[in-house]
This record gives C-alpha cells, sequence and structure tokens, in this order.
C-alpha cells in the first residue's frame, strides 16, 4: 500500500459538489477580487480565532509582509523570531530592510524559546514573532509579558495553527497581529495562494484595509505606499466551503495523532511530538517525530512507498541569505538538533486507519 503524506483529491471528492457550486457562482457573479465571499470569511476567521476584526490578503507570506509594515517596522530596525520555522518568516523581515535576530527554541514544542527572547533584545528591537510550529500555540504569556515590558509588537505566525488554542485563547488572538496561510496543504487549505490578518483594534484593522489595496483611500488616493495584496473571491469561496468541516478535520487529525503516541511508545528510537500543559487544542499540521540517522529512515520509507517530509532541515542561522548576521551553530543546540533529526509522516483526515497501521509498520521497521 502507498501512503501520500498528504492527499487532497480526497477532500476534494468528498466537497466536490459543494465546491464545485462555489467557484462557478464567483465565475458567475465576475466579482474575482475581495468580492462577498471575502468579507464573509474574514467574518467566519475573526470568529474563529476569537479576534475583532480580520483582513484577507493573497498569501500567508503577505500576511507577515503586511503585518509586520502595519506595526512600523522598517530599515534598521530588528525583529526577534524562532531559528526554526518556513523562510517567510524570516524572509519578510529582511524583505522591509529590518534585521531578524534568531533564538533558539524549546526541545519538547520546537517553538521559540521564551527565556531567549530578553536577552535578544536591544534598542533596535521593533517586535516579536513567535510561530506556532506544527499546529502548537507558542508559550505566549513570556512572550507577551517581555513584549509589554519593553513596548514591543508581538506578531503571531499562526500559519500552521488555525484553530489551535493556548490556555483558552485561539491562536492569532494574543499578538497585535496574527498571521495565517491558507496554502493548500494548511489544515484549511484553499486552491492556491491566500492568507489572513487577524487583529483586535480598529486602527490596525482599517490600516491593512489600505495597506493591501496600494495604500489608497479613497480610491487612487495614497497617503501611505501599500501592497498588491488582495485576497481572490474564488480563493475564499473554496475556504468557505471548508470551514464547516475544519473542527472534525482537527478532531481527526488528533485522533490519528493519538494512534501514533500509543503505537510508538515503547519505541525508543522514536520521539514523538510532546503536547505542552498549555497547549489546549494541539491541530497537528503535521505529525513530527525525532529520529536518529534520519536519512536511512527516509530512504527506508520511500522503498515502503511511505509519504515524510523534513520540516525543517535548514536552520535560519545556517542559511546562506542570513550568512552575514554571523551566529554561530553553538547558540542554537536545540534547533540544530531539531534539524537533523525531525521527520513529519501523514496524518492527513482523510487517511484510513489500515493506511495509518500501514504507516506505523513502515516507521518502526525502518528505526528497527
Amino acid at each position: 500500500m502507498s501512503v501520500p503524506l498528504l492527499d487532497l483529491s480526497r477532500q476534494y471528492a468528498y466537497l466536490k459538489n459543494d465546491m464545485d457550486k462555489a467557484v462557478l457562482n464567483v465565475l458567475d457573479h465576475g466579482w474575482f477580487i475581495l468580492g462577498p465571499e471575502v468579507t464573509e470569511l474574514e467574518k467566519q476567521i475573526a470568529e474563529l480565532s476569537g479576534a475583532s476584526h480580520a483582513r484577507g490578503v493573497a498569501s500567508g507570506t503577505d500576511a507577515l509582509l503586511l503585518a509586520l509594515f502595519a506595526a512600523g517596522v522598517k530599515a534598521g530596525d530588528e525583529v526577534i523570531t524562532t531559528d526554526f520555522s518556513f523562510f517567510a518568516t524570516a524572509g519578510t523581515i529582511s524583505r522591509l530592510g529590518a534585521t531578524p535576530v534568531f533564538v533558539d527554541i524549546e526541545e519538547d514544542s520546537y517553538n521559540i524559546d521564551p527565556k531567549c527572547i530578553e536577552a535578544a533584545i536591544t534598542e533596535k528591537t521593533k517586535a516579536i514573532i513567535p510561530v506556532h510550529l506544527f499546529g502548537q500555540v507558542a508559550d505566549m504569556d513570556p512572550i507577551l509579558e517581555i513584549a509589554k515590558k519593553h513596548n514591543l509588537k508581538v506578531i503571531e505566525d499562526a500559519a500552521q495553527a488555525i484553530g489551535a488554542k493556548y490556555k483558552g485563547k485561539p491562536a492569532g488572538s494574543m499578538g497585535d497581529y496574527g498571521c495565517f496561510s491558507f496554502y493548500p496543504s494548511k489544515n484549511l487549505g484553499a486552491g492556491g495562494d491566500g492568507g489572513i490578518i487577524t487583529t483586535n483594534t480598529k486602527e490596525n484593522f482599517d490600516l491593512l484595509t489600505i495597506l493591501r489595496n496600494h495604500g489608497a483611500e479613497p480610491k487612487y488616493y495614497h497617503k501611505i505606499i501599500g501592497f498588491n495584496s488582495r485576497l481572490a473571491s474564488i480563493q475564499a469561496a473554496i475556504l468557505l466551503v471548508k470551514m464547516p468541516h475544519l473542527q472534525k478535520w482537527s478532531e481527526k487529525r488528533i485522533e490519528h495523532a493519538k494512534i501514533y503516541d500509543n503505537a510508538f511508545a515503547d519505541v525508543a528510537a522514536i520521539t514523538t511530538p510532546k503536547v505542552m500543559d498549555y497547549s489546549d487544542f494541539h491541530i497537528y499540521n503535521q505529525y513530527t517525530i525525532a529520529v536518529s540517522d534520519r536519512d536511512a529512515v527516509v530512504a527506508k520509507l520511500r522503498e515502503a512507498k511511505i509519504g515524510s517530509d523534513i520540516y525543517y532541515p535548514v536552520p535560519f542561522h545556517t542559511q546562506e541569505c542570513f550568512a552575514d548576521l554571523g551566529y554561530k551553530a553553538e547558540d542554537f543546540a536545540v534547533t540544530n538538533k531539531a534539524a537533523d533529526s525531525v521527520l513529519s509522516i501523514p496524518i492527513y483526515p482523510e487517511m484510513t486507519s489500515e493506511e495509518q497501521q500501514t504507516v506505523i509498520k513502515a516507521v518502526i521497521e525502518a528505526v528497527a
């Protein structure tokens, strides 16, 4: 049996009639950019995320970029973030001419270690970006406390954590801005790129509204230079079809995770993901184990036709484009260990019990 890391065709087959109808409806009314579907999606995401407002943008990367810009980050500033995430987290900081400042992660959660943040703050620090990696919210209370103490903005990178909760608070509701991605492989994925930004103040909301449309308010009048980052109505239409199913999909991922946890509990060579005490709802955008001799394990899984991937093999401090920042490997002991050992295996909600048992058998044999 072949088990892919992700199979979006099954989700489409299940929702085909509703998705086709939603897309055709957009083609029929012809309002392709920021149409009524976008407005409705913004309303639903704000409610889901426990935020007062939401604004749809063209991608998760743009969500970070616009949030940083709205937070006042500019050339010469510094933004503290994790050393272990998808490239957009750090790349958007540099894109604005600011300097990303990387800190190490917690061993158990793979999220930014709050204990490392304060030592990295300088007079140039403007913001902190905690990443809610793999579907589990970072430890936000100490991060928010540090930010308040030093008058810093907090931008939640919640691209992998839509619907996840921290001490009863949804991802995207705690910082100044929450940034989500609708990339197709996400738990709530569109039919292409898309993203959304949440915020709790009307001032931030109004600024995001202007920024995503070239900085125009009203049309053709520009007090600021903004971006061309508008969510397509077709993408919003697809997401609205999926929204009612998101909770049960997350619960199914949790169910799969528990089966994996039990199956691997007595396998010393496999370290399973840990749900932190402060995490109310880990949505498992990925199920990420840690193994030694990972390359050999990956090769054996490939032979067994089991999908897997490495999120992420190259920490930011070792990326060539950040070489001029002058980081030393010894400053990121936990990140380096994670980058050398993590491996994500299939956990999508449509995976059958038989397929999951096939994955379990293959993983145990691969690490033996």
